[in-house]
């Protein structure tokens, strides 16, 4: 049976989880393990991150003790054991007195004022680092990275400059937090312009701050979101199993599925909103906790679309089993399960930047694929179970694979178009300029699910009728569905008139038929 076949993809969840339970990843506290810098024009750099940051509800005063805590309305990024390193060839360069012998800059600045760092010389390539030329035309110091201050604020681009003395081979940061006075995108990066510096590696870490925890701006509402979703999925599950267990007796094989991804959907969303609530609270993002719910919501979404695919096919309703389709619907599910997975990890599993990298954009190509396979499939085999319920003139089942294929259609298209507005959001905003309104591309997909979940739960809830749903190999099926729709619609004191008309009417017929027979005679 399809369902039992399907609950195998159940057991898919233990092995990622497995790899991974007890161990835990620092998001919002971005680590920097002697990472080396590279090259990008005139320039050596690494980058120390990118997140959307809203503005501090209050700046403490300076040079007093402050103890700070995830809901003290403080905005922040802060330097924890930020060290430099440099190879013994490059400090060897240098006198032993020297008092600079190498510059490092770290670099603070809104995506908004990205046209404040570097320049171009004579309008040609841009360059980050002040040249000889770029010196003459702009006023910048040479050697250092060229720096326009905003029109809002003088101070910002934020520039820490670090120097290294005589033949040090490292140099280390003072703790320090950089706060901050305007909500937006802010990007962090260390560069220097000394080609001396060549091979430098950078160690240490950096603590982003929102005023109500360390949720990156971006993830900050879905946390609410997923609460909101769960109180949904509850009252949804509360209803079906209020119905369940009214007509126990006469639940179907596919309301058993049903009740599988209800629980699924709801595990999903308590999940997630534990995972982001951790998050919050410690700027640490445990790997157990995000590979249990990444692998939940695979699992979830593999089990629906086998689910949907199964009622087009009829499961149930039109024949018994799926056959020998069966082995082909669950290959497809433990593939789709895959791609869904590795997506989810790379997507969420010790994210740190609120931008998507190269590897999700590849991973996104077979998840897609599969989507698309998967779409047509469905609309095939429910066209073709549409054709046998109209053939068998099965009114009742016919009506709700009519509003279930509705659903489906507006389902798509709602899918389609969305699709069509997160390309268009994404290309119109390449520096995530955007980015508090981000997360509804991530949510649209949670409601539009939930609606559709609600849509199949609602025209196969269980009831005292479900029966009549099921696949019956009687010759009177018809009659029968006929029949039993006209007494559900008939008082009960009539259903016995027309029993008795029905009887009476046979009666005297017979008698007529003998009638006739004696006048042959």
């Amino acid at each position: 049976m399809a369902c039992i076949s399907v609950q195998c993809l159940l057991l898919l969840p233990t092995l990622a989880i497995l790899l991974s339970l007890f161990t835990s990843v620092e998001s919002s506290i971005h680590i920097y393990n002697r990472d080396p810098f590279r090259e990008v024009g005139n320039a050596y750099l690494v980058s120390g991150g990118s997140e959307g940051v809203a503005s501090s509800r209050f700046i403490p005063p300076p040079r007093r003790p402050f103890r700070s805590t995830a809901h003290d309305g403080l905005s922040y990024i802060r330097f924890e054991n930020i060290t430099f390193w440099r190879s013994k060839a490059a400090a060897d360069q240098h006198p032993t007195m020297a008092y600079n012998s190498g510059l490092v800059q770290i670099i603070i600045f809104e995506a908004a004022n990205r046209d404040n760092i570097g320049g171009s010389p004579y309008g040609g390539q841009r360059s980050i680092c002040c040249t000889a030329d770029l010196a003459k035309l702009e006023g910048c110091k040479q050697g250092e990275v060229i720096r326009t201050p905003s029109v809002t604020d003088a101070n910002w681009p934020m520039v820490l400059n670090i120097n290294f003395k005589g033949r040090q081979l490292s140099v280390q940061l003072k703790k320090k937090e950089v706060y901050i006075k305007k909500t937006g995108m802010y990007n962090l990066f260390f560069i220097s312009c000394d080609p001396k510096l060549k091979g430098m590696k950078v160690s240490g870490r950096t603590v982003w701050k929102n005023p109500d925890g360390y949720l990156p701006g971006r993830m900050s509402p879905l946390m609410k979101f997923y609460a909101i979703m769960t109180v949904a999925y509850i009252l949804l599950t509360a209803i079906w199993c209020l119905q369940y267990v009214r007509h126990r007796q006469d639940v179907l094989p596919l309301q058993y599925c049903i009740t599988g991804v209800i629980t699924l959907g709801l595990l999903e969303m308590i999940f997630w909103y534990f995972d982001y609530a951790y998050f919050n609270n410690t700027g640490a993002r445990p790997v157990g906790l995000t590979s249990w719910v990444v692998t939940i919501g695979a699992t979830r979404r593999t089990v629906s679309r086998l689910l949907i695919l199964s009622i087009s096919m009829g499961y149930g309703v039109v024949r018994p089993t799926l056959g020998g389709l069966t082995t082909k619907v669950l290959l497809l599910g433990i593939t789709y399960f895959v791609a869904s997975i590795l997506l989810n990890i790379t997507e969420y599993v010790g994210t740190i930047n609120d931008i998507a990298g190269r590897a999700r954009i590849l991973l996104v190509l077979p998840d897609a694929l599969l989507d698309a396979f998967l779409i047509l499939w469905i609309f095939t085999s429910l066209s073709k179970t549409l054709e046998q319920l109209q053939a068998k003139r099965s009114s009742v089942k016919l009506d709700i694979y009519r509003q279930f294929s509705n659903a489906l259609a507006i389902t798509v298209i709602a899918s389609v178009a969305w699709i069509g507005y997160e390309v268009y959001f994404k290309a119109t905003d390449p520096f995530n300029e955007r980015w508090q309104g981000g997360w509804i591309i991530t949510a649209f997909w949670d409601i539009l699910a939930f609606g559709l979940l609600c849509v199949i739960c609602y025209l196969w809830a269980p009831s005292q009728t479900s029966q009549r749903y099921a696949y019956s190999d009687a010759r009177g099926e018809d009659e029968d569905e006929e029949t039993e729709s006209l007494c559900k619609e008939t008082p009960q004191g009539d259903i016995g008139l027309i029993k008795m008309d029905r009887k009476e009417g046979s009666d005297s017929s017979d008698v007529e038929d003998d009638t006739q027979e004696g006048k042959r005679e």
